[in-house]
């Protein structure tokens, strides 16, 4: 099983590194055309709008921010034999948490990746939206890709540009996992009162802020409701934030990316928020990147049981 995943990883990763600018474009109008008609039940995917519900069975590896680092989703891929369990079991899932690009080299080698296996698993890979693949009027800064999409095809870089931008708009502001937990980028949309508001954050952007808080907020130690952020988008929000929204939700815990941390995770509000962080290097210069296999069929009562899913590299 071991050999079969890294030949089939390694020819993956040679395809990204020779593939140009045609050869993405068409991927991601294929993606893009495949995300925008998946709705209803797809294999243990219930979808309503933005919003995928799972039932709490089967397993699952959840990747965090990669930002352009083949290196790091290569190993989490070897690693976790994702390819070789979704060749041959429906329940496995592929999890992303978004910020797929920007600040690393390979951004371009990245999507080229992410949408490949979407491809070749439709009903395994989920790609979620993260602050870097968020609208025009709140995307994070500095953003890279266009300028390493004219790096890497000339003068077709703008046009590839503008296409997987269109692809950004289907990526999908949250997962929840029954009576589990709930994935999102960033944080709580903290005025939401339904499951509607995450399912439809998109389309009320930007007269609410659904879409702002949950692929721009923190969670924030010793304050309680929510504090302006330093980051200039979404807000800091306390432990009771988390607990009324777990609660709400019927889940036990928040699984999120968008923070960097030295050892590729870190656990917030007594261990109710779990951030993953899944690339190493420059510019964050992070000792250690991380990523979650976990049994969806077997609950975390205690974070000593959630790390025990907690994979380092």
């Amino acid at each position: 099983m071991v050999a079969t995943t890294k030949r089939e990883v390694l020819k993956l990763a040679k395809a990204a590194l020779k593939t140009d600018a045609g050869e993405l474009i068409h991927l991601t109008e294929e993606i893009t055309r495949l995300l925008e008609k998946e709705t209803g039940q797809i294999g243990n995917m219930l979808i309503k709008g933005k919003l995928i519900t799972v039932e709490p069975e089967g397993n699952a590896v959840i990747v965090g921010d990669i930002h352009g680092d083949i290196e790091s989703l290569l190993r989490i891929l070897n690693e976790s034999n994702f390819m070789e369990k979704a060749e041959k079991q429906k329940d496995v899932l592929l999890i992303f948490l978004g910020d797929y690009g920007d600040r690393g080299p390979y951004s371009a080698e990245v999507y080229y990746i992410i949408l490949k296996l979407k491809q070749q698993f439709p009903e395994n890979v989920i790609l979620m939206r993260g602050n870097h693949e968020g609208p025009e009027d709140i995307l994070a800064y500095p953003h890279d890709l266009p300028i390493q999409f004219q790096q890497r095809f000339s003068n077709h870089g703008n046009t590839v540009y503008s296409i997987v931008r269109r692809l950004f708009h289907q990526f999908y502001n949250a997962v929840l996992v029954k009576n589990r937990y709930i994935l999102i980028h960033g944080g709580f949309p903290t005025k939401a009162q339904s499951l509607d508001d995450f399912a439809y954050a998109q389309e009320k952007h930007p007269k609410e802020i659904f879409l702002e808080e949950m692929l721009w907020n923190d969670p924030e130690e010793n304050i309680k409701g929510t504090y302006p952020s330093p980051r200039g988008a979404g807000k800091l929000f306390g432990e009771d934030i988390t607990a009324t929204f777990l609660e709400m939700l019927q889940v036990n815990r928040l699984i999120r990316g968008h923070e960097p941390s030295s050892d590729g995770f870190k656990l917030n509000h007594n261990g109710k928020v779990l951030t993953l962080f899944s690339r190493k290097g420059a510019p964050y210069n992070n000792k250690h990147g991380a990523y979650l296999k976990i049994d969806f069929s077997r609950p975390t009562e205690n974070v000593r049981e959630l790390l025990c899913w907690i994979h380092k590299f």
